[in-house]
């Protein structure tokens, strides 16, 4: 499996999954379309599963591919199609280790990443096998290569769904480095040369097609944390280079995520209710009052100690509006996995702050308690 020419792709992106196919590498269209940007991307597949190879050859040969942007955004019903045409090539780190290696040596500027919820696990794995298991390990072979090789640092841009993401795998790759290769002019160049951001990614992908493509909504984020001599891979109103990723973590998490695990209380509330979907929850009024109740009386004048109110109520429009997007099947049973877990990430801070402010919570305490008792019924 090869392309005919990688030469343009200065980005580097490990991970085949739809939401990279709708969120990076259509920015990266875009930006390209607009005459911003030159260089395409490598697509890098990592894991061992046949069905995940199988996905790389298939993008590989078709590297132009559908997108379908479905939704509302801004008060405007929204059913779009374009073709994505961003993808150079695709790579099997497994089996074209040797060709990868060679692309970051010679042609590679920036690396992308989303590798799941595992993949900053690096166990006992080494940059010294011959094809590392790890991400983690991955990177620190490929960058130690272009560091032997005389070449500057990357600029790598983790979209792992993971607090300081940069700061984290730069953390991993140093103690890989330290471990294996005990240089320390290759811990000063991973340190100095290399630029390793912190950054957010917001947007639901919610469909594959087939053999490949994605179904996104039309709201999207990439937020990315400044730092000196940073340079993006691309221009787009949707990414955003920012001074701290704090107040939109806080959005994201403490709006948008405690909004759709409250919303699983709710739907546990009322099992026999037939709502399935959120959608399905925005439709029916009682629920979407009670949800707005929660966010305008507990979760807002909560937020505000930290964040503009302006910002907080934009955000929390436009939470709703993407939550009642008639396109999307978004599952209240699959939001409800580690629904336990997700009460205490996203509703206990909230009411933790809310209490030391004087600040009523009477539902989010229903939800938390509920929560709790579910699990010591069991």
């Amino acid at each position: 499996m090869t392309a005919p020419s990688l030469a343009d792709a200065g980005i580097v992106q490990f991970g085949t999954s739809r939401f990279l196919l709708g969120h990076v590498a259509a920015f990266v269209h875009a930006s390209r379309e607009a005459g911003h940007t030159r260089d395409k991307i490598l697509v890098v597949q990592t894991s061992p599963r046949e069905a995940g190879k199988q996905k790389a050859r298939d993008l590989d040969t078709h590297r132009h591919y559908p997108l379908a942007i479905r939704g509302r955004r801004d008060g405007r019903d929204i059913d779009a199609r374009e073709t994505i045409t961003s993808v150079a090539g695709c790579l099997i780190a497994d089996q074209q280790w040797a060709e990868l290696q060679r692309h970051v040596v010679e042609h590679a500027r920036f690396v992308v990443s989303n590798t799941g919820d595992s993949g900053y696990r690096i166990d006992d794995d080494s940059a010294l096998a011959d094809v590392p298991q790890s991400f983690p390990a991955k990177l620190t072979k490929l960058l130690h290569a272009r560091y032997d090789a005389g070449r500057d640092g990357l600029t790598v841009l983790p979209c792992e769904l993971v607090s300081r993401n940069g700061e984290q795998l730069k953390t991993l790759v140093l103690e890989l480095a330290n471990r294996d290769y005990t240089d320390a002019d290759f811990n000063a160049w991973l340190t100095t040369r290399c630029l390793w951001a912190n950054t957010l990614v917001d947007r639901i992908v919610s469909a594959a097609l087939e053999p490949v493509g994605a179904v996104a909504e039309p709201y999207a984020l990439w937020a990315i944390e400044d730092q000196p001599g940073l340079e993006l891979p691309c221009r787009h109103p949707d990414v955003q280079c920012v001074t701290s990723l704090a107040p939109y973590e806080m959005r994201k998490l403490h709006i948008l995520n405690l909004a759709h695990t409250y919303l699983v209380h709710r739907w546990q509330r009322e099992p026999h209710s037939g709502i399935r979907f959120v959608r399905e929850a925005m439709e029916a009024p009682e629920w979407a009052a009670e949800l707005r109740q929660v966010l305008d009386d507990e979760v807002l004048p909560t937020l505000a100690e930290h964040l503009e109110r302006a910002e907080l109520e934009a955000y929390r429009d436009a939470t709703l509006e993407r939550f009642a997007n008639p396109y999307l099947d978004h599952a209240l049973q699959d939001i409800a996995q580690h629904h336990v877990t997700k009460c205490q990430r996203r509703l206990q801070p909230v009411v933790e702050s809310a209490r030391r402010r004087g600040i009523a919570t009477p539902r989010l305490d229903d939800a938390i308690s509920s929560a709790q008792s579910t699990t010591h019924s069991r």
